[in-house]
């Protein structure tokens, strides 16, 4: 059942969708609403006439260049739309309340994990009715799928089109785990490198030779990121992923009860903080960890200084590709799968299905959202993954015996200059603009849409990690690690998809967990190793008294109804 106050919202928003949709109709739809659609993106009597739409993404975008790229231009010439886009900077989640309660919207928004706070505004359009009339490639793309868009049991409504979640496919690209520079692994002789113990020996023998750099500077063993969201992929994440209970945020979810405990009162995790304790103890963690920002970071990264890293390949990849163009392709990182000990398994590869959720949808601010959502379906369209996914036939890559094949001198581009390519190219911008299929899949040409399979990206690698995977008698990354077959999908997706209202007392009392893990947890890992125990237990009390354990209530009711409404 739907809520009186959101019967009333809603009411609002089909109203202003069916006028719009009925002041469109015969505007390049031959004059009945109706899309005829080739498959490759392109409409008859679809409109490319220019028009720009405002954007606002939580993600950052350093390297946008206002679709000046050559995949933008192509968007452009294809759709005839030009994006005014504002990406995130400082405190994305703030940014996304204060356009909530301003009332002026963007045309087009993609507010992740708090599209909440737009949906209780009554800022977002329902999609439904748009996607059914005007996009062909979305429908075909979502299929059966296309429920898991709604937005929950209450509320079906669809606000958005779901971007950060491909479509089947597989996962071939391990860009997580635990880092450690190739001269390190290769000084130390390619020992086994699966448990904290075995890592952190590596770092330690390596600093023991190499105190410093050829310049006199001091090498760090390990070094954390530990500014503002950055904590959770660096400094929190792991202590998840490191005791067989990743993928879900915040929370680990009983797979047979679907209740859920903030992650930091379950088995194991303990021991990972005091294990990064003892590692501030003995010198091999950067002191700094913990007062720099993410510039500081990169910065040392880029010194190629730094051994070993706890991150994902995109959280340090602008630092490791001034290694690249330098060629110090030694001083760069390989991904090991690296457990608190031999008792856990490490699933971070355990599949959560297509989980839909984080997207990017269309305002009640937007003056043609026809147009708009047309722009979105081109986006899904083969044509356009392709473009997005590979660039321009003819410059990024060519056909040979039916295949799509990057030119040697491309490649080296993309694997020693890539920052520079990216910019020039626009391949990958739009990735989380427009719904897409996953790695593995192919398209009507037998070509894979993405070039995230195994023989395309070993293309990508080094001649550094070449010799690191040889060592270990494996192809790829994800060669090292356990493999998604061995782990059953996840019911409810993952838990960080998972959307809470704003003003729900789950979100409130997240919130004040947040700032006490982000406090105190840190504080532990600097602290002499007498104290920890008790700063531990310390820390646990204040969870109790602030209300963690209601929280996990609510929070499973939530995911309880995910996973009901998936299976519905």
């Amino acid at each position: 059942m739907v809520k009186a106050a959101e019967i009333s919202k809603l009411g609002m928003v089909f109203t202003l969708a069916a006028g719009v949709l009925a002041g469109c109709a015969g505007n390049g739809n031959n004059g009945n609403g109706n899309v005829v659609s080739d498959n490759t993106g392109k409409e008859q009597g679809n409109e490319t006439s220019p028009v720009t739409f405002s954007f606002f993404s939580e993600d950052g975008n350093p390297n946008w260049r206002n679709m000046q790229d050559d995949v933008g231009k192509e968007i452009t010439k294809q759709t005839g739309v030009t994006l005014d886009a504002e990406f995130a900077v400082g405190d994305p989640a703030q940014k996304v309340a204060l356009i909530a309660t301003s009332g002026d919207y963007p045309d087009l928004i993609s507010p992740k994990g708090d599209l909440n706070k737009l949906v209780d505004a009554g800022a977002m359009i329902d999609l439904t009715d748009l996607i059914e009339k005007y996009a062909p490639n979305l429908k075909k793309l979502f299929g059966d799928q296309i429920n898991r868009l709604r937005y929950s049991n209450d509320d079906p409504s669809i606000y958005v089109i779901p971007t950060y979640s491909a479509v089947d496919g597989k996962t071939f690209v391990a860009g997580g785990g635990f880092e450690l520079q190739h001269r390190a692994v290769k000084e130390a002789g390619y020992p086994q490198i699966k448990t904290l113990q075995d890592y952190e020996n590596i770092i330690k023998s390596y600093l023991e030779k190499h105190p410093t750099d050829e310049n006199g500077n001091k090498n760090i063993g390990l070094t954390l990121n530990g500014d503002d969201w950055h904590t959770y992929i660096t400094v929190t994440n792991p202590a998840a992923e490191t005791t067989g209970k990743s993928g879900d945020g915040e929370y680990y979810i009983d797979p047979k009860t679907n209740e859920a405990t903030y992650h930091y009162r379950t088995k194991g995790e303990k021991e990972y903080f005091q294990w990064l304790n003892h590692m501030y103890n003995i010198g091999l963690l950067d002191k700094e960890s913990f007062v720099e920002k993410n510039d500081q970071y990169l910065a040392k990264i880029a010194s190629g200084r730094v051994i070993g890293l706890i991150d994902a390949d995109w959280g340090y990849a602008d630092g490791e590709k001034a290694l690249k163009a330098d060629n110090k392709l030694d001083q760069t990182y390989g991904h090991y799968s690296v457990m608190l000990s031999d008792a856990y398994k490490d699933n971070r590869f355990q599949s959560t299905g297509f989980m839909a959720g984080w997207g990017v949808g269309i305002t009640t601010s937007c003056k043609d959202p026809v147009r708009a959502i047309k722009f979105l379906d081109y986006l899904a369209s083969e044509q356009a993954q392709v473009l997005n996914n590979w660039g321009i036939e003819g410059k990024h890559y060519t056909i040979q015996d039916g295949k799509r094949v990057v030119p040697e001198d491309v490649q080296k581009r993309i694997i020693n200059d890539n920052t520079a390519f990216s910019q020039e190219s626009g391949i990958g911008f739009y990735s989380n603009i427009g719904a897409h299929y996953g790695d593995g899949v192919k398209d009507s040409t037998g070509n894979y849409y993405t070039k995230n399979f195994p023989e395309q990206i070993v293309s990508t690698y080094t001649s550094a990690d070449k010799e690191t995977l040889k060592a270990y008698n494996a192809t790829t990354w994800k060669d090292l690690f356990p493999k998604e077959e061995e782990f059953p999908v996840k019911a409810w997706g993952a838990a960080w998809n998972i959307a809470v209202p704003g003003d729900d007392e789950v979100t409130i009392l997240a919130n004040k967990m947040k700032d006490i893990t982000w406090k105190q947890i840190p504080q532990m890992i600097m602290a002499k190793p007498e104290d920890f125990d008790k700063l531990w237990d310390n820390y646990q009390k204040a969870l109790l008294d602030a209300g963690v354990e209601k929280m996990e209530k609510g929070f499973t009711k939530y995911v309880q109804d995910r996973v009901k409404l998936w299976n519905e």
